[in-house]
């Protein structure tokens, strides 16, 4: 039977090849017209693709034609024209040099912080927005009032996304849609690319912010959405950046205002296990995220599965299917249950060719050593002794994996490993926004103050 479904798919593929090569007559009478010229391209294309699908089968078997045929399916059924994280129209309405005089919100002395931030909404396990309603989470304890807004280009269904913030996040600010109209407030936050322009354009009150996580006009080829990303960075907003290489990397590049906070790591649940046996090595794949280089990150475990056949490897993030080399396929799994991965692992490999992750600290807490691509990012943010830097090459990455395997004395080493983030938490993350926020907002105080002053004179 399975047979038969890949020769269906395969009949399928070579139809829509056949419908390329077959114009369409505009005669009534004669729906389609071949010449002698039309039919011998046909015959040379069906045999240049017989031949094809021949060494295909050969080389890789069956399964490799049919990866290729739902491939081509899937580019001819998706839609030419997509939805874009940013409405179009918020685009137009940003002149970037004519900015909007935005007023700000008269802060009295004891009264609470109110901020209005503005995302996207996320299902279970976003990171993203797990560092970001951590911090919500933690000014709304020292005071703060917060408001969410979802900016929503996709038509979501608001309740379903209100209820998963609150269950998954424990967020319990109120959360409304942007579209919908803010509020006005003492700190407006963007915290991502298209919502910024959102908050450009929006007339509510309040000083501009921009929660920045990563450098995002790198999630794209260089085209419309990079240089959409790119300009957000221009609208004068205030950037609070995740680590220290973001905050310097806008400033120099942007003039850009921006505080950062340090990674913190979730201690009460990534911690030591001393029990664990550990033979096994870990790596987040999730292809969809191309930033974390999982396509390479294979090729270096090929090669490390050719010396250490012995050696258990964990992969996590998503379903793969079938690989060159035997692996525990974990799939999407909670923390509770990756730090459990993690206990059983000696290395873990974490690539990042933007903004560093924070699977690093998490993988150290359990005395997971993570081998981390070598570059300027990565050794700023993370600044750990513990963590082991090699090339982006998957001979480097598999040396440094053997490296780790084969140290002696691990378990000592694991063990101090573990203790070097315990000085990471979300608590330290949150208290550095808290004194961005506050010291931002007093600066601007301050200009409105002397500005008044000199209005008078």
């Amino acid at each position: 039977m399975e047979l038969k479904q890949y020769c269906f798919l395969l009949y399928l593929y070579l139809r829509f090849k056949r419908e390329l090569y077959a114009p369409r007559a505009a005669d009534t009478d004669v729906r389609h017209i071949m010449s002698f010229r039309t039919v011998a391209s046909m015959q040379q294309q069906i045999g240049r693709h017989a031949r094809q699908v021949g060494d295909i089968v050969s080389t890789q078997g069956v399964a490799g034609v049919v990866d290729r045929v739902r491939s081509r399916l899937s580019t001819w059924l998706k839609p030419k024209a997509s939805v874009w994280d940013v409405l179009p129209e918020d685009v137009l309405k940003a002149d970037l040099a004519h900015p909007p005089s935005i007023l700000s919100l008269a802060l009295d002395d004891g009264a609470p912080i109110s901020i209005n931030w503005v995302t996207g909404p996320a299902g279970p396990g976003s990171g993203g927005h797990t560092t970001l309603f951590r911090i919500m989470n933690y000014l709304e304890r020292q005071g703060y009032s917060n408001r969410l807004y979802f900016y929503d280009t996709y038509g979501g269904d608001h309740r379903y996304y209100e209820r998963i913030t609150r269950d998954h996040y424990g967020v319990t600010c109120p959360i409304q849609k942007f579209s919908s109209g803010m509020r006005d407030a003492h700190a407006v936050m963007a915290t991502g690319w298209p919502s910024a322009y959102a908050i450009f354009n929006s007339r509510c009150k309040g000083k501009r912010f921009y929660f920045v996580q990563d450098y995002e006009p790198s999630f794209y080829a260089v085209g419309t959405k990079s240089a959409l990303a790119e300009n957000t960075y221009r609208m004068g907003f205030h950037g609070i950046t995740a680590g220290r290489w973001l905050a310097e990397k806008l400033h120099r590049e942007f003039g850009m205002a921006a505080d950062w906070f340090p990674f913190g790591c979730d201690t009460t649940r990534y911690h030591f296990d001393q029990s664990s046996i550990r033979r096994g090595v870990a790596f987040y794949a999730r292809v969809g995220t191309p930033r974390r280089a999982v396509e390479l990150g294979l090729l270096a475990l090929e090669l490390f599965a050719s010396r250490h056949p012995e050696v258990d490897l964990h992969l996590f993030g998503e379903d793969l299917g079938r690989l060159p080399f035997r692996y525990v396929n974990h799939g999407v799994v909670s923390p509770a249950v990756l730090a459990g991965i993690y206990n059983k692992c000696l290395a873990g490999l974490s690539l990042s060719l933007t903004n560093v992750s924070l699977v690093p600290y998490e993988m150290l807490a359990c005395g997971c050593i993570p081998v981390v691509n070598d570059a300027e990012q990565n050794r700023l943010v993370l600044d750990n002794p513990y963590i082991r830097y090699a090339q982006l090459s998957p001979h480097a990455l598999a040396n440094a994996l053997h490296e780790v395997v084969t140290m002696p004395a691990f378990d000592e080493f694991a063990k101090r490993a573990a203790k070097s983030t315990n000085a990471a938490s979300w608590d330290t993350a949150g208290a550095s926004v808290d004194l961005a926020l506050r010291g931002a907002l007093a600066a601007e105080r301050s200009e409105a103050f002397a500005g008044s002053i000199a209005a008078r004179r």
